[in-house]
């Protein structure tokens, strides 16, 4: 076995495969099934075993994942040295994306497929429990942003474990009960009046069904302690700016409306946001349609499907201040440096009289 690299002659077939890991239960059948799949065909096996580092790779707190992906970079260097047995594998192992925000699907795929490029991947062995970051299982969106871009994958045929729910809840189901409740109780006093007793009483009893019902969707992954309490301090903040852009929004579109001419403009726009998927796209979302002349219509994965009723909407909506906002609220004030939906070629015109 080689590690030092693998010098090609003329008759030598070498596979080069790219092998994303993250801490699954079936993260070792995959390399093991990368290993496999790679020498059946070719004489070599060039092996490149990759961690993408979530988008707050570069926070303080996050020393302990830079260590854990490490770790799961020197295991799973292991398991390919004791599926290789004599064959002749070269490893290579690297942590990737550290210099970004990693949001969703689609920058996963283009991290994969940039690495892909400049090592002359032939093929990527995707693990079907692939969960990267904080974020919830992407596989699915991750094949299609995979296919869009031109990737070959290969989804490795593991063995899943039986998933068996708990049957009581820990501090974790507490947390996300707690937190839904009040986020819902908060919102209902806001659109009702916080000093009358009735929306007090009635707030709380449907802020309790909000939270029963939907804390484990609205939360899909355990909450941080110290994060969650400074997300609800940025929120507070977040607060001003938009109703400051629900005025802007309101005046723009009345001197519209007030005009003889009506120039009105009514188009559908998609945007490939970079906020994650559940809260963080549900708040952009209701943030876009409170704003007069914007209503979200879908928001899947990361992508929102918007209707403008006229272009002052539409261009506010591509300059991404209430995404940078969102992002200041869930991720921190480092991510709002990230180019708006108009910079980084992420929002189009799908429909309406423009087209």
């Amino acid at each position: 076995m080689s590690n030092d690299g693998h010098q090609e002659g003329d008759a030598v077939a070498v596979e080069r495969l790219l092998v994303p890991l993250t801490d699954t239960v079936t993260v070792r059948q995959t390399v093991g099934y990368a290993v496999q799949s790679g020498l059946e065909g070719a004489d070599a096996l060039e092996c490149h075993l990759v961690v993408a580092m979530p988008y707050d790779a570069d926070v303080p707190e996050s020393e302990r994942q830079r260590d854990d992906a490490e770790h799961l970079l020197s295991r799973a260097r292991n398991w390919v040295e004791e599926d290789a047995g004599n064959a002749d594998v070269t490893i290579e192992t690297a942590t990737i994306g550290v210099d970004e925000y990693l949001f969703g699907p689609r920058d996963y795929a283009e991290i994969f497929d940039a690495y892909a490029a400049d090592h002359g991947i032939d093929r990527v062995v995707i693990d079907p429990e692939y969960q990267p970051g904080v974020t919830a299982q992407l596989l699915q969106p991750l094949e299609r942003e995979l296919e869009r871009i031109g990737l070959a994958y290969d989804e490795a045929p593991v063995e899943r474990p039986a998933r068996r729910g708990r049957l009581v809840g820990g501090t974790e189901d507490f947390d996300r009960l707690f937190a839904t409740f009040w986020i819902s109780y908060g919102f209902y006093l806001v659109l009702g009046d916080p000093t009358y007793w009735f929306d007090l009483l009635t707030g709380a009893a449907v802020a309790g069904i909000v939270a029963v019902s939907l804390a484990q969707v609205t939360f899909t992954v355990p909450l941080d302690r110290v994060q969650s309490p400074l997300r609800t301090v940025r929120f507070a903040i977040y607060v001003p700016y938009l109703l400051w852009e629900i005025i802007k929004a309101n005046i723009a579109v009345s001197a519209v409306i007030l005009r003889p001419s009506m120039p009105i403009e009514p188009t559908l726009t998609r945007v490939n946001s970079r906020v994650r998927s559940g809260l963080p796209l549900t708040a952009l979302a209701n943030s876009i349609t409170l704003t007069p002349g914007t209503l979200t219509v879908r928001a899947t994965n990361q992508q929102l499907l918007v209707h403008t009723l006229i272009p002052a909407a539409r261009d506010d909506l591509f300059d991404g201040g209430l995404e940078r906002g969102i992002r200041f609220v869930f991720y921190g004030r480092e991510s709002m440096a990230i180019p708006s939906p108009r910079e980084r070629d992420d929002a189009e015109i799908v429909g309406g009289d423009e087209l």
